[in-house]
């Protein structure tokens, strides 16, 4: 999906690589259905392929895009990134501050995003960035966090710019039996993504660890980054 939640007056952002495919399917494999659906799909549209989708049907996209933090979020995955959201002074559940989720490719994937080869990965995010440039561009969004080295790699290779580093200890995360994997921030701003003109500066803050995956996140550690964001925004 291009968007989750209020893009049209958010003014902070989060980023992440792709869509979770629980947003379609649940831990089974089989399609949400009724109150549990997220987003339409080709079956609840009574589509053959999206090709044959009319503009009934990419308004009822729309919605739910808009709508999501107000229907079934898939709050295991974003109830996290939202307490660095309400740092920045937004949240994804607020009508009046709200914050909205991107990812860098808008495709959900049957496999985990580590799990693709290198071309596919490669190939989904030379397709995709040219949306996620222009979703900003025609956005009000102001500050955008980064969710993981990950992100923040693929994020500087699709705008084509260098992020300032900096060690951040108190972030170190303790792994038993193995070295600490250290705590890194990522700061800079963002005024074009491939050749698309945002039409401003927006300030981008990342770090390197994945919140809903990284081995030994605690909540004091979470804390802290939401601490440093703030900072940023502020």
């Amino acid at each position: 999906m291009p968007y989750f939640g209020q893009l049209r007056t958010a003014t902070v952002a989060t980023l992440g690589i792709n869509p979770s495919n629980r947003e379609f399917v649940d831990v089974t494999g089989r399609e949400l259905d009724g109150g549990k659906r997220r987003f339409p799909t080709l079956s609840s549209l009574g589509l053959q392929t999206w090709a044959d989708a009319s503009s009934l049907d990419l308004t009822a996209i729309v919605s739910a895009c808009d709508d999501y933090f107000f229907g079934n979020p898939y709050n295991r995955w974003f109830n996290t990134l939202d307490v660095l959201a309400r740092a920045a002074g937004t949240s994804y559940y607020s009508a009046e501050y709200p914050a909205v989720h991107l990812d860098l490719v808008p495709y959900a994937t049957h496999v985990k995003w580590g799990a693709l080869r290198t071309d596919q990965q490669r190939g989904l995010l030379n397709c995709a960035h040219g949306l996620l440039a222009s979703l900003l561009r025609d956005s009000p969004v102001e500050f955008l966090i980064l969710n993981g080295a990950s992100v923040v790699r693929q994020f500087e290779a699709v705008a084509g710019l260098e992020l300032t580093r900096e060690n951040q200890p108190g972030w170190d995360l303790g792994r038993q039996g193995a070295p600490r994997v250290r705590g890194i921030a990522y700061s800079g701003t963002v005024g074009h993504i491939g050749d698309v003109d945002l039409g401003r500066l927006i300030s981008v803050a990342g770090f390197n660890h994945n919140l809903q995956s990284s081995f030994g996140i605690t909540t004091s550690d979470l804390q802290a980054i939401a601490r440093w964001v703030a900072k940023r925004r502020s």
